[in-house]
C-alpha cells in the first residue's frame, strides 16, 4: 500500500489536489485500493469518479472539463477568460456538438450551445482558468463570432463592448476573425461592425 500511497500523492498533487478514478486505474491501482486511500486521506467525492482534497477550492469549470471532455467553454465565459468583458456571467456557457445530450449540463445551471460536428472543433484552444486549471475555450476570434451568432440570446451591449475591446487587443487576429465568420455565416453583419470601429 505504501507504494501505491506515493504513486497516488503524486497524482493528487500534479492535478492541484484533484483525482480520478480513471487516472488511478490507468496508473494499475485497482478500485479497492483506491477506496481506502480516499477513506484514509479524507479525500471528498464531488463528482462521478472526482474525488479532492478538503483544503481545495473547486473549480466549476476544471470539473466539467474532466466530467464531459468535449465540453468546450464559449460565449460569455470564454469572454471573461480572455478578458473581454468585465461582467460575470451567471452560469457558464458551454457549447456541445449536436446530437448530445446535455440534459445534465443544463441541469447543473449551465447554459448549452449546439453546433454542427465539423464546426465543434473551430478555434479551440487552452485557457488557464482562475484557479489555475487549463481547459478548453474558444479562441477570441470564435468567441466574437459565436456572441454575434447568438446576438438574439445576449444583450447588444456585451457584444459591443466586447468587440471594442477585442480591436483593442494586440495580439487579436483579423485574418481568422473573418474565416471563421464566413464559417458560421456572420461575415456581413461583423463587417459592418468593423468599419466603424477599425
Amino acid at each position: 500500500m505504501v507504494v501505491y500511497t506515493e504513486k497516488l500523492n503524486q497524482l493528487v498533487k500534479r492535478n492541484n489536489g484533484i483525482i480520478q478514478l480513471a487516472q488511478v486505474l490507468s496508473v494499475g491501482i485497482s478500485k479497492p485500493t483506491f477506496y481506502k486511500y480516499v477513506a484514509e486521506e479524507g479525500l471528498e467525492r464531488i463528482s462521478h469518479g472526482i474525488y479532492a482534497k478538503e483544503d481545495v477550492w473547486v473549480d466549476d469549470m476544471y470539473i466539467l472539463h474532466l466530467r464531459c471532455k468535449q465540453v468546450v467553454f464559449s460565449h460569455e465565459t470564454a469572454l471573461l477568460l480572455h478578458d473581454l468583458t468585465d461582467r460575470e456571467p451567471f452560469s457558464h456557457s458551454i457549447t456541445v456538438k449536436e446530437g448530445y445530450n446535455p440534459t445534465f449540463l443544463k441541469k447543473d445551471g449551465f447554459k448549452v450551445y449546439n453546433i454542427k460536428k465539423e464546426l465543434h472543433g473551430l478555434g479551440v484552444t487552452t485557457i488557464t482558468t482562475f484557479f489555475g486549471n487549463t481547459v478548453p475555450v474558444y479562441n477570441m476570434e470564435r468567441t466574437i463570432c459565436d456572441i454575434l451568432r447568438s446576438r438574439n440570446k445576449i444583450e447588444i451591449q456585451t457584444f459591443q463592448d466586447a468587440l471594442k475591446q477585442y480591436v483593442k487587443k494586440p495580439n487579436k487576429d483579423l485574418r481568422n476573425l473573418i474565416k471563421y465568420a464566413k464559417a458560421l455565416r456572420v461575415e456581413n453583419i461583423l463587417r459592418r461592425y468593423l468599419e466603424v470601429l477599425l
